[in-house]
């Protein structure tokens, strides 16, 4: 490859490296502790924190203005500003040249929409920081601590309830399902977001980093759910609301259950009508009467998926009932043709739809958004879980054992890269340093590489990380080698620098790629240790090798091209 291609190959990855570690650079450097923790929690605890704290900031302005209107706005609050001119061109009124506490105030329509702005401040903030938790190097937790829970299907109960036989791919499809639905579980729970993955073909790892509340992560490792189909009474549901907007001192009762009004008949139900506020999470909307005999179960559902209406696009959940389901399900829409139907899950209504015709098997229900749509989706799959899980094992890892392990761990790499570049000057003389240099940006392109596929660095990562460090150099060891050959054959320098890499690729081919082989087997069949060892071996043997054959001959095409090029690899003088 000529030396233009080869820059621009080089160039290339550094600026790849660059965009894949921003992340993980920002995440770990650039945010505080107090805010990592607090977005890395549950969206819960989110609106909790962004509701608290708009309230102390409402309050404190109100405590401003109160106290001194032309007081100018804290630095803090500065974001209202550009929110409040807008405001102010909206109404046709003249934009202040100075903005103080009063004319702040003025820019919104009213006090609740300068709460709304101040929490979409905070809102937006951890939201966003939460989505860039889940884009860098994580820590495993055995650096960070937490609570490790091991789950084992229930494969002998399932073939008993089902009457059918499981393959390994069956069970695997089952517990990718049972994935989904303990993470839409997590945060009803309030509970750290967790690390939930398939181990071998029977079993789920859920890793919870931090300090974890053991009772509350079983409450939704027990939890069963439910969803059921009812019909809805339109008449009583009208009154209901006129009732309970008449009366809001009457909606819920003093332990903050919903009411049941004295007016409503045997057999009816008042429950809530909930949608996904702005954080994702459950938000009462309105008030629905439903029948209290259940329509249809949500065991009978075979599948869901999203689709679209072929006519006006708009999004659809399609979902499939078995031959028991279908049954009861064409005798319900039947008899309830006009009727709205209610799809409940846990007590709540999070969908209605009218029974335009009789259905038996194939369901299709409209009237929501793509991620609305998506969200029912899985509401209709997760209710229950597909197959029971077991648990193997519940255990804690103490964080000042993650502590004690990245300190040692970092000391490691940093004795061994020393001792390392040591040798390879003393050895080596200039080119040694180019070597040195090689291994410097392959821990850079390891780490990026890592943080680019959102893997997990472990104790036996920085295992893999330290074995890298030692077998980087091995590839430059026999590339310099093969070099100083040809130049006691009398070559010049360009000639065997040249000559040295062609002889020396095929052996670092073959070493390294037996190498890679082992990792890529240990990574699938090992178990979650051994393959966090095994990709951080695969993937520092391959970037070894690159920055073996690319930067390092590109640094000598830069050293060689002068008029007088010289070599510099050995401290003998001939």
């Amino acid at each position: 490859m000529k030396k233009r291609g080869r820059l621009f190959i080089v160039l290339l990855v550094v600026v790849v490296c660059g965009i894949f570690l921003f992340p993980t650079i920002k995440w770990y450097t650039m945010v505080p502790q107090e805010t990592k923790d607090l977005a890395t929690g549950s969206k819960i605890q989110i609106r909790e924190y962004a509701l608290g704290q708009a309230t102390r900031d409402l309050r404190e302005l109100k405590s401003l203005i109160a106290s001194n209107p032309s007081a100018p706005l804290p630095e803090a609050n500065g974001f209202l500003i550009p929110i409040a001119k807008d405001n102010y061109k909206s109404m046709k009124r003249d934009v202040p040249r100075s903005w103080t506490v009063e004319s702040v105030f003025r820019g919104f329509y009213t006090e609740q929409d300068l709460f709304d702005a101040l929490e979409n401040n905070y809102r937006s903030q951890l939201l966003e920081l939460k989505t860039l938790s889940g884009k860098v190097l994580q820590l495993g937790l055995d650096l960070r601590g937490g609570m490790s829970i091991l789950l084992e299907a229930d494969v002998e109960a399932y073939e008993a309830k089902t009457g059918t036989r499981l393959s390994g791919g069956d069970v695997t499809a089952l517990l990718n399902e049972d994935i989904a639905i303990l993470n839409e579980r997590i945060d009803q729970f309030g509970v750290t977001e967790p690390d939930i993955r398939i181990q071998g073909t029977d079993q789920i790892l859920i890793e919870i980093p931090g300090a974890a509340d053991p009772e509350r992560v079983n409450s939704f490792l027990r939890g069963k759910g439910s969803l059921t189909f009812q019909i809805v009474d339109q008449e009583m549901t009208a009154r209901l609301n006129t009732y309970f907007t008449e009366n809001p001192g009457e909606v819920f009762t003093d332990a903050g259950q919903l009411k049941q009004p004295d007016f409503l008949p045997a057999g009816k139900v008042a429950t809530g009508y909930y949608v996904n506020d702005k954080y994702g999470l459950d938000e009462l909307s309105s008030y629905v009467v439903i029948n209290e005999e259940i329509g249809l179960d949500g065991i009978h559902i075979a599948n869901a998926v999203t689709g679209s209406n072929p006519i006006t696009g708009q999004p659809t959940v399609n979902f499939e009932l078995d031959s028991t389901g279908g049954e009861i399900f064409y005798k319900l829409t039947s008899t309830n043709t006009g009727e709205l139907m209610a799809v409940v899950q846990d007590g709540k209504v999070k969908a209605m739809a009218t029974i335009t015709e009789p259905i038996r098997n194939s369901v299709q229900i409209t009237g929501f958004g793509q991620a609305e749509a998506y969200d029912l989706s899985i509401v209709l799959k997760t209710a229950a879980l597909p197959i029971e899980l077991i648990v193997v094992s519940q255990q804690g890892v103490g964080a000042s054992l993650g502590e004690d392990t990245v300190r040692a761990g970092l000391v490691a790499i940093l004795i061994g890269l020393g001792l390392v570049f040591i040798f390879m000057v003393v050895i080596y003389k200039g080119s040694g340093l180019y070597a040195d240099i090689a291994l410097v940006f392959n821990l850079v392109i390891l780490l990026a590489i890592l943080s680019a596929f959102n893997l997990t660095l472990t104790l036996t990562s920085i295992a893999g990380l330290v074995l890298t460090v030692g077998m980087a150099v091995d590839a430059n060891v026999i590339i310099l080698e093969r070099i100083k050959e040809e130049l006691a054959y009398g070559k010049s320098a360009a000639a065997s620098v040249k000559a040295g890499f062609a002889k020396a690729f095929w052996t670092i081919m073959d070493a390294n790629v037996t190498t890679i082989i082992a990792a890529l087997v240990l990574s699938q069949l090992g178990s979650g240790s051994v393959k966090g060892f095994a990709n951080t071996l695969a993937v520092g043997i391959v970037s070894s090798m690159f920055n073996a054959l690319f930067v390092v001959k590109l640094m000598y095409d830069a050293s060689l091209s002068g008029k007088n090029p010289r070599l510099s690899i050995s401290w003998r003088k001939k």
